[in-house]
Protein backbone atom coordinates (compact mmCIF):
# COMPACT_ATOMS: atom_id res chain seq x y z
CA UNK A 1 0.00 0.00 0.00
CA UNK A 2 2.84 2.38 0.82
CA UNK A 3 4.36 1.71 -2.62
CA UNK A 4 1.05 2.52 -4.28
CA UNK A 5 0.78 5.74 -2.29
CA UNK A 6 4.32 6.85 -3.05
CA UNK A 7 3.93 5.95 -6.72
CA UNK A 8 0.87 8.18 -6.85
CA UNK A 9 2.92 11.08 -5.46
CA UNK A 10 5.88 10.33 -7.71
CA UNK A 11 3.65 10.59 -10.77
CA UNK A 12 2.99 14.15 -9.65
CA UNK A 13 6.63 15.05 -9.10
CA UNK A 14 7.75 17.82 -11.29
CA UNK A 15 9.66 19.89 -8.77
CA UNK A 16 11.46 18.82 -5.58
CA UNK A 17 13.17 20.58 -2.71
CA UNK A 18 16.16 18.54 -1.57
CA UNK A 19 17.35 19.34 1.96
CA UNK A 20 20.90 18.22 2.76
CA UNK A 21 22.73 18.51 6.06
CA UNK A 22 26.02 20.34 6.21
CA UNK A 23 27.43 17.68 8.53
CA UNK A 24 26.95 15.07 5.81
CA UNK A 25 29.48 16.92 3.64
CA UNK A 26 32.19 16.12 6.19
CA UNK A 27 32.20 12.48 5.11
CA UNK A 28 34.92 10.83 7.16
CA UNK A 29 36.47 14.15 8.14
CA UNK A 30 35.99 15.91 11.47
CA UNK A 31 35.39 19.31 9.90
CA UNK A 32 34.80 21.01 6.57
CA UNK A 33 34.06 19.41 3.21
CA UNK A 34 35.09 15.94 2.08
CA UNK A 35 35.71 16.08 -1.71
CA UNK A 36 34.66 12.43 -2.07
CA UNK A 37 31.32 13.04 -0.37
CA UNK A 38 30.80 16.18 -2.42
CA UNK A 39 31.42 14.21 -5.61
CA UNK A 40 28.98 11.50 -4.50
CA UNK A 41 26.23 14.03 -3.85
CA UNK A 42 26.82 15.74 -7.19
CA UNK A 43 26.51 12.40 -8.97
CA UNK A 44 23.25 11.57 -7.19
CA UNK A 45 21.83 14.97 -8.11
CA UNK A 46 22.92 14.53 -11.73
CA UNK A 47 21.02 11.23 -11.95
CA UNK A 48 17.87 13.02 -10.82
CA UNK A 49 18.44 16.01 -13.12
CA UNK A 50 18.86 13.62 -16.04
CA UNK A 51 15.28 12.47 -15.35
CA UNK A 52 14.12 16.04 -16.04
CA UNK A 53 13.14 16.57 -12.41
CA UNK A 54 13.23 20.23 -11.39
CA UNK A 55 15.57 20.31 -8.40
CA UNK A 56 16.04 23.00 -5.77
CA UNK A 57 18.52 22.36 -2.97
CA UNK A 58 18.97 23.80 0.51
CA UNK A 59 22.06 22.69 2.43
CA UNK A 60 22.99 23.35 6.04
CA UNK A 61 26.26 24.71 7.36
CA UNK A 62 26.89 22.58 10.45
CA UNK A 63 30.13 21.17 9.07
CA UNK A 64 31.58 24.68 9.30
CA UNK A 65 29.66 26.59 11.96
CA UNK A 66 26.42 26.37 13.94
CA UNK A 67 24.84 29.48 15.43
CA UNK A 68 23.38 27.55 18.37
CA UNK A 69 26.76 26.06 19.15
CA UNK A 70 28.34 29.49 19.12
CA UNK A 71 25.61 30.83 21.41
CA UNK A 72 26.16 27.98 23.87
CA UNK A 73 29.80 29.00 24.05
CA UNK A 74 29.01 32.61 24.87
CA UNK A 75 28.74 34.14 21.38
CA UNK A 76 25.90 36.51 20.54
CA UNK A 77 23.12 34.37 19.03
CA UNK A 78 22.32 36.78 16.21
CA UNK A 79 25.97 37.04 15.15
CA UNK A 80 26.31 33.28 15.41
CA UNK A 81 23.27 32.67 13.22
CA UNK A 82 24.57 35.02 10.53
CA UNK A 83 27.89 33.16 10.63
CA UNK A 84 25.94 29.94 10.15
CA UNK A 85 24.19 31.47 7.12
CA UNK A 86 27.57 32.30 5.61
CA UNK A 87 28.61 28.69 6.21
CA UNK A 88 25.64 27.55 4.09
CA UNK A 89 26.84 29.86 1.31
CA UNK A 90 30.25 28.18 1.36
CA UNK A 91 28.69 24.71 1.18
CA UNK A 92 26.32 25.81 -1.57
CA UNK A 93 29.18 27.20 -3.65
CA UNK A 94 31.10 23.94 -3.25
CA UNK A 95 28.05 21.89 -4.27
CA UNK A 96 27.38 24.20 -7.20
CA UNK A 97 30.90 23.71 -8.51
CA UNK A 98 30.69 19.92 -8.15
CA UNK A 99 27.33 19.75 -9.95
CA UNK A 100 28.50 21.98 -12.79
CA UNK A 101 31.51 19.71 -13.30
CA UNK A 102 28.93 17.05 -14.15
CA UNK A 103 27.67 19.20 -17.01
CA UNK A 104 24.55 20.40 -15.20
CA UNK A 105 23.68 24.10 -15.28
CA UNK A 106 22.96 25.68 -11.90
CA UNK A 107 21.79 28.92 -10.35
CA UNK A 108 22.80 30.03 -6.85
CA UNK A 109 20.45 32.18 -4.77
CA UNK A 110 20.87 33.43 -1.22
CA UNK A 111 18.63 34.60 1.59
CA UNK A 112 21.31 37.13 2.55
CA UNK A 113 23.00 39.61 0.24
CA UNK A 114 26.32 38.21 -0.97
CA UNK A 115 26.90 39.91 -4.30
CA UNK A 116 28.49 38.93 -6.64
CA UNK A 117 28.47 35.32 -5.41
CA UNK A 118 24.74 34.72 -5.43
CA UNK A 119 21.55 36.47 -6.47
CA UNK A 120 19.07 37.45 -3.78
CA UNK A 121 16.41 34.80 -3.39
CA UNK A 122 13.20 35.33 -5.32
CA UNK A 123 10.59 32.61 -5.64
CA UNK A 124 9.56 33.82 -9.08
CA UNK A 125 13.14 33.91 -10.38
CA UNK A 126 13.89 30.51 -8.86
CA UNK A 127 10.88 28.98 -10.60
CA UNK A 128 11.99 30.52 -13.89
CA UNK A 129 15.45 28.99 -13.53
CA UNK A 130 13.97 25.59 -12.62
CA UNK A 131 11.74 25.68 -15.68
CA UNK A 132 14.80 26.45 -17.79
CA UNK A 133 16.32 23.19 -16.60
CA UNK A 134 18.82 24.50 -14.05
CA UNK A 135 19.46 23.01 -10.63
CA UNK A 136 18.70 25.81 -8.18
CA UNK A 137 20.72 26.01 -4.95
CA UNK A 138 19.35 28.30 -2.25
CA UNK A 139 21.84 29.37 0.41
CA UNK A 140 21.79 31.79 3.32
CA UNK A 141 18.95 30.19 5.24
CA UNK A 142 15.84 32.34 5.57
CA UNK A 143 18.04 35.43 5.76
CA UNK A 144 16.99 35.94 9.37
CA UNK A 145 18.48 34.77 12.67
CA UNK A 146 16.68 32.28 14.93
CA UNK A 147 15.55 30.09 12.04
CA UNK A 148 17.09 26.75 11.05
CA UNK A 149 17.91 25.49 7.57
CA UNK A 150 15.03 23.03 8.05
CA UNK A 151 12.73 26.04 8.24
CA UNK A 152 14.54 27.57 5.25
CA UNK A 153 13.98 24.42 3.22
CA UNK A 154 10.26 24.35 4.07
CA UNK A 155 9.92 28.06 3.27
CA UNK A 156 11.72 27.69 -0.06
CA UNK A 157 9.60 24.64 -0.92
CA UNK A 158 6.49 26.77 -0.45
CA UNK A 159 7.96 29.68 -2.43
CA UNK A 160 8.80 27.53 -5.46
CA UNK A 161 5.64 25.41 -5.28
CA UNK A 162 7.60 22.21 -4.74
CA UNK A 163 5.71 18.94 -4.89
CA UNK A 164 7.71 17.38 -2.05
CA UNK A 165 10.53 18.00 0.42
CA UNK A 166 13.17 15.27 0.32
CA UNK A 167 15.27 15.33 3.47
CA UNK A 168 18.53 13.51 2.79
CA UNK A 169 20.11 12.33 6.03
CA UNK A 170 22.51 9.64 7.23
CA UNK A 171 19.71 7.39 8.49
CA UNK A 172 17.23 5.53 6.31
CA UNK A 173 14.05 7.09 7.63
CA UNK A 174 12.13 8.00 10.77
CA UNK A 175 12.33 5.62 13.73
CA UNK A 176 10.52 5.16 17.02
CA UNK A 177 13.81 6.11 18.70
CA UNK A 178 17.35 6.99 17.67
CA UNK A 179 18.50 3.85 15.79
CA UNK A 180 22.13 4.70 16.53
CA UNK A 181 21.40 4.50 20.26
CA UNK A 182 18.49 2.05 20.53
CA UNK A 183 18.82 -1.30 18.76
CA UNK A 184 15.11 -1.95 19.31
CA UNK A 185 14.06 1.16 17.38
CA UNK A 186 11.71 0.40 14.50
CA UNK A 187 11.30 2.33 11.28
CA UNK A 188 8.10 3.96 10.05
CA UNK A 189 7.30 3.59 6.35
CA UNK A 190 4.54 6.18 6.48
CA UNK A 191 3.31 8.80 8.96
CA UNK A 192 0.80 11.61 8.99
CA UNK A 193 1.88 15.02 10.25
CA UNK A 194 -0.49 14.62 13.21
CA UNK A 195 0.99 11.23 14.11
CA UNK A 196 4.49 12.68 14.00
CA UNK A 197 3.34 15.55 16.26
CA UNK A 198 1.69 13.23 18.77
CA UNK A 199 4.67 10.87 18.88
CA UNK A 200 7.06 13.84 19.26
CA UNK A 201 9.23 12.57 16.42
CA UNK A 202 12.15 14.85 15.55
CA UNK A 203 11.81 14.96 11.77
CA UNK A 204 12.23 18.69 11.22
CA UNK A 205 11.89 21.60 13.60
CA UNK A 206 8.32 22.59 14.48
CA UNK A 207 8.24 25.71 12.28
CA UNK A 208 9.40 23.78 9.22
CA UNK A 209 7.05 20.91 9.93
CA UNK A 210 4.07 23.25 10.31
CA UNK A 211 4.89 25.06 7.07
CA UNK A 212 4.88 21.77 5.17
CA UNK A 213 1.67 20.60 6.83
CA UNK A 214 -0.22 23.85 6.20
CA UNK A 215 0.84 23.89 2.55
CA UNK A 216 0.20 20.15 2.07
CA UNK A 217 3.79 19.43 1.03
CA UNK A 218 4.80 15.85 1.88
CA UNK A 219 8.19 15.11 3.39
CA UNK A 220 10.28 12.04 2.61
CA UNK A 221 13.21 11.29 4.94
CA UNK A 222 15.83 8.96 3.46
CA UNK A 223 19.51 8.04 3.57
CA UNK A 224 21.29 10.23 1.04
CA UNK A 225 24.61 8.48 1.65
CA UNK A 226 23.50 5.28 -0.07
CA UNK A 227 24.23 5.40 -3.79
CA UNK A 228 21.17 5.76 -6.06
CA UNK A 229 18.83 6.29 -3.10
CA UNK A 230 17.72 9.69 -4.39
CA UNK A 231 16.75 8.30 -7.77
CA UNK A 232 15.04 5.34 -6.08
CA UNK A 233 12.88 7.73 -4.08
CA UNK A 234 11.99 9.54 -7.28
CA UNK A 235 11.17 6.23 -8.96
CA UNK A 236 8.71 5.44 -6.19
CA UNK A 237 10.72 2.77 -4.40
CA UNK A 238 9.95 2.14 -0.73
CA UNK A 239 12.94 4.13 0.51
CA UNK A 240 12.82 6.07 3.76
CA UNK A 241 9.73 7.43 5.50
CA UNK A 242 7.00 9.53 3.95
CA UNK A 243 5.07 12.09 6.02
CA UNK A 244 1.79 13.36 4.61
CA UNK A 245 -1.50 14.98 5.64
Amino acid sequence: MINEYINKIIMQYKRILLKLSGEALMGNKQYGIDPVQLENYAQEIKLAADKNIQIAIVIGGGNIFRGLQGASEGMDRVQGDYMGMLATVINSMALQSAIEKKGINTKLFSGITVDPIAESMSGRKAIQQLEEGKVVIISGGTGNPFFTTDTASALRAVEINADVVLKGTRVDGVYTADPEKDKNATKYDKLTFDEAYSKNLKIMDLTAFTLCKENKIPIIVFDMNVKRNLIKVLEGKNIGTIVTI
